[in-house]
């Protein structure tokens, strides 16, 4: 395992990256919205030398996501995709979850109760 840590601002968002089974795991804690936009976006982004990207977005630890967060997933999505890979969510507390619900992306982004359950699909 592979871990890159950039701790939270009070109030703001942290993001740890990781590996594991070659599986990049973007890990978020605190408020994603727009203030977050820069650092979660490089971090959800494939690397640019990745030929099928594999990406899971652990939100168990996200309290509040807007529009902002969403536009970041399908980003992130749309990158993987193109180049040839997945991302997938995990973890996302009852409120991100009816967020990410509503918006309707759990439809192309799957959506997983955990970490673990996420790695395994």
């Amino acid at each position: 395992m592979v871990t890159d840590a950039h701790p939270a601002h009070p109030g703001n968002l942290s993001v740890s990256l990781s590996t594991v089974d070659g599986v990049r795991v973007v890990t978020l804690c605190g408020e994603l919205d727009h203030t977050a936009r820069d650092r979660v976006g490089e971090a959800l982004s494939p690397p640019p030398d990745a030929a099928s990207p594999q990406t899971v977005a652990d939100l168990t630890d996200v309290t509040f996501m807007d529009s902002s967060g969403i536009n970041m997933l399908i980003s992130a999505y749309r990158e993987a995709e193109n180049a040839g890979g997945w991302l997938r969510v995990a973890g996302a507390q009852a409120s991100v979850l009816r967020v990410i619900e509503l918006v309707g992306i759990d439809a192309f982004i799957p959506c997983h109760p955990s970490l673990r359950k996420a790695l395994e699909s």
